[in-house]
C-alpha cells in the first residue's frame, strides 16, 4: 500500500530555493535537506506512472544524479520544483525509451521465472468505503493528465511551474487538469452511486 501524502507533502515547500542555492555552494546540510524534502514528491511522481512504476527507486536515484551534475544550471531565485521536475520528467522519458528498446530485443520464454514481490508502493490503495484510493483513481487517467495532477495537487506546484516543468503552456496544463478533474469526478460519482 502506498503511503498517503501528508499535509506537509502538499503544503508549499518554502525554502527549497535557499536549500538549492546552498547545494550549489557545496553546503552538505542544504543538499541533504533538499533531498529529504523533495525525494518523497519525486518518488510519488514516478510511482503513479505505470511505465515507470517498477523503476521508481532507480529513477529517483538517477534524477538526483542528474540534478547533481546540472546543479550549476539552476538560476538562484527561480522556483526550484519546476527545474527539478523537468529533470525528473526527462529522466522518466529516457528510461521509458530505453526500456522499450530492450523489450523489443528480448526473446519470449516458455516458462516464466517466479515473480518478485511487487514494490510496496505499487499497489493501488482503496478504502473499505468503496471509494478508490488516489493511485487507483489516477491509474485511469492518461499519462499526461496524471503527471499534471501529481505536480499540481501532490507536489503543490503552481500552473506556471508545472508548465515550465513539462515544457508546455499554462493553458495546456489547465486543460489537462480540467479534463483529469472531469474524469476523476466521473469515477467518484459512479463509485458512490454503486455503493
Amino acid at each position: 500500500m502506498m503511503p498517503t501524502p501528508s499535509a506537509s507533502d502538499a503544503a508549499p515547500l518554502l525554502g527549497l530555493e535557499s536549500l538549492m542555492s546552498g547545494y550549489q555552494q557545496a553546503d552538505e546540510e542544504a543538499a541533504t535537506a533538499l533531498i529529504e524534502r523533495v525525494s518523497p514528491l519525486l518518488l510519488r511522481y514516478f510511482l503513479v506512472q505505470a511505465a515507470n512504476r517498477r523503476f521508481a527507486d532507480d529513477l529517483l536515484q538517477d534524477t538526483w544524479m542528474r540534478i547533481h551534475k546540472a546543479r550549476h544550471t539552476y538560476r538562484t531565485g527561480e522556483a526550484v520544483l519546476p527545474w527539478i521536475f523537468s529533470i525528473a520528467r526527462h529522466t522518466g522519458l529516457d528510461n521509458y525509451r530505453k526500456a522499450r528498446r530492450v523489450e523489443l530485443r528480448e526473446m519470449q520464454v516458455d516458462v516464466l521465472p517466479e515473480t518478485a514481490a511487487t514494490h510496496a508502493g505499487s499497489q493501488p490503495e482503496s478504502s473499505n468505503s468503496g471509494i478508490p484510493g488516489l493511485d487507483e483513481m489516477l491509474a485511469g487517467l492518461p499519462a499526461s493528465q496524471r503527471e499534471v495532477i501529481v505536480m499540481l495537487k501532490v507536489s503543490g506546484m503552481t500552473v506556471e511551474e508545472v508548465a515550465r516543468a513539462t515544457s508546455s503552456s499554462a493553458g495546456s496544463v489547465k486543460q489537462k487538469a480540467h479534463r483529469a478533474y472531469e474524469k476523476l469526478r466521473d469515477v467518484l460519482g459512479s463509485r458512490v452511486r454503486t455503493t
